[in-house]
């Protein structure tokens, strides 16, 4: 492939992007996506790729590069003392928020997104993301809908759907298990190490998903696999593992009234300006 001044520019703004994703898995768990996404969309946009695969191609890049990053934060947590495996991987599988959300996450990439218009991709992103952001900085931490996070039946059912969902967005699980884990009276350094976790079953699947749901898709980037930028994966990927520790050091150097506006304001404000793309 030839280099290119364009190439160039790409690299340079993955490199930047990564970076900023790796410090957000490990600050908040939610494997960089909420900050991927969006900057994979404006970068295959300013490209000039078609506009009826840019959200496709940023989501299933970003979904790639949370196969890292999580894997990265949730062993930095996991040092921490802050994940719950028994959420993760119990004795029994079937009863695994991971295993369930993993296959939410392999159908949706791999049946139902290249069903979806790239307008409806961002929508929902947007939409999705601002409503969890709100929850962030109005919610209370006396807000609970049980003492506990379900199981039984609960990790099948709601699994699969939240799988699917952040498969849809490109996100890890941080974005939404935070938010529910908080709910369900887990504090939320434990809530992020967790969540971490649950990424790596998300990461996997989606990107094996989107591999197969892109094949010979017309005007994809050069060096792609289905959806799957193999440039943005190798580049963004690199610089979040390294960059992650630095976010995990300082989840665990803020009070959790702090993390918690942070963390909501970020998300905030990425979600607003995708709605913006898409309605103005």
């Amino acid at each position: 492939m030839e280099f290119t001044p364009e190439l160039l520019k790409l690299a340079l703004t993955l490199l930047v992007t990564g970076c900023l994703a790796g410090f957000s898995a490990g600050l908040f768990g939610i494997g960089g996506g909420a900050i991927m996404v969006p900057a994979l969309y404006y970068v295959f946009t300013a490209l000039g790729y078609p506009a009826e695969i840019t959200m496709h191609l940023a989501v299933a890049t970003s979904a790639s590069v949370i196969i890292v990053t999580s894997i990265r934060s949730a062993h930095g947590h996991h040092k921490r003392g802050a994940v719950d495996w028994s959420l993760v991987w119990p004795k029994n599988p079937l009863k695994s928020w991971g295993l369930w959300i993993g296959v939410g996450a392999l159908l949706s990439a791999g049946f139902l997104a290249d069903k979806l218009t790239g307008p409806q991709l961002t929508l929902l992103f947007g939409i999705i993301m601002s409503v969890l952001a709100l929850q962030f900085i109005f919610g209370r931490p006396e807000w609970s809908l049980a003492e506990d996070v379900p199981i039984g039946i609960a990790p099948p059912l709601a699994g699969i759907s939240l799988g699917g969902l952040c498969a849809l967005m490109g996100i890890g699980f941080g974005s939404i298990g935070v938010t529910l884990m908080i709910l369900y009276g887990r504090k939320i350094h434990q809530a992020i190490g967790t969540a971490a976790a649950i990424g790596v079953f998300i990461g996997f699947p989606a990107t094996l998903g989107y591999v197969i749901s892109g094949q010979g898709v017309i005007g994809r980037p050069p060096l792609s696999l289905g959806y799957v930028n193999v440039l943005g994966f190798a580049i963004m990927a690199t610089a979040t593992f390294l960059i992650v520790p630095l976010g995990v050091k300082t989840a665990h150097r803020l009070s959790q009234e702090k993390l918690r506006m942070v963390f909501g304001i970020c998300l905030l404000l990425l979600a607003l300006n995708m709605i913006r793309k898409v309605a103005f």
